[in-house]
């Protein structure tokens, strides 16, 4: 990801490069974890008792409650099948900007020196070359979307430092979330359970208590 070069013609303008760097920033560091699955999700219910659950209002009947409880469960299933993508994201990309860094740190460690290294670099899929790579100031960063800039060595470290530092917070706040989802989808299948059954029983006593009226006459 990291590569050090000549200036070509046609470069753009340090005014040019400045947005380009300002808008990176903006771009390509990871955004910080999202609170919002736990802040906008509505929390699941622990129906200890199902037959006072059942006389509060909204819950006139089990097949009404079921079906709520239904909808709310699909939605913590949607929501956890796209935290689950975004954790596979940033499982992917922390292993390339580590790499990416390393590489930056040991450009860093031969600056001002003559010592310089053979690289092996990709020319197109399964064709790699080798480079003699001398000490150098300056690297050239992908930013994606075939956009790549120039960056003061340091400048470069600092970058993807933070990148590196939020995609791990950005990780860590996913899997809080995933292991917040989890426990509602547990709690709300036992209350699906619990009402399911409680339905099961107040009909069997129904049918029964008709049987035996009609016993009785």
């Amino acid at each position: 990801m990291a590569e050090s070069s000549k200036k070509e013609n046609g470069v753009s303008s340090d005014k040019s490069q400045e947005e380009e760097k300002a808008k990176s920033k903006e771009e390509k560091t990871e955004e910080l974890p999202d609170t919002s699955y736990r802040a906008n999700l509505p929390k699941a219910i622990f129906v200890e008792d199902v037959d006072k659950f059942m006389q509060e209002p909204g819950n006139s009947s089990a097949e009404q409650v079921l079906r709520r409880f239904d909808e709310l469960h699909t939605k913590y299933k949607f929501m956890e099948s796209n935290l689950l993508e975004k954790k596979r994201r940033l499982r992917n990309r922390l292993p390339d900007i580590q790499k990416t860094l390393n590489m930056i740190k040991y450009l860093k460690s031969i600056q001002g020196s003559d010592k310089s290294f053979t690289t092996h670099y990709q020319l197109s899929g399964g064709v790699h070359g080798t480079a003699e790579v001398p000490p150098t100031d300056i690297v050239y960063l992908w930013l994606g979307a075939n956009v790549m800039l120039e960056y003061p060595i340091d400048e470069a470290m600092e970058l993807l430092t933070n990148n590196l530092d939020n995609a791990v917070k950005s990780l860590n706040g996913v899997e809080e979330d995933l292991e917040y989802i989890t426990e509602q989808c547990t709690t709300l299948e036992v209350a699906m359970t619990r009402v399911y059954n409680w339905d099961v029983k107040e009909r069997r006593e129904k049918k029964l208590a008709s049987l035996q009226q009609q016993l009785q006459q």
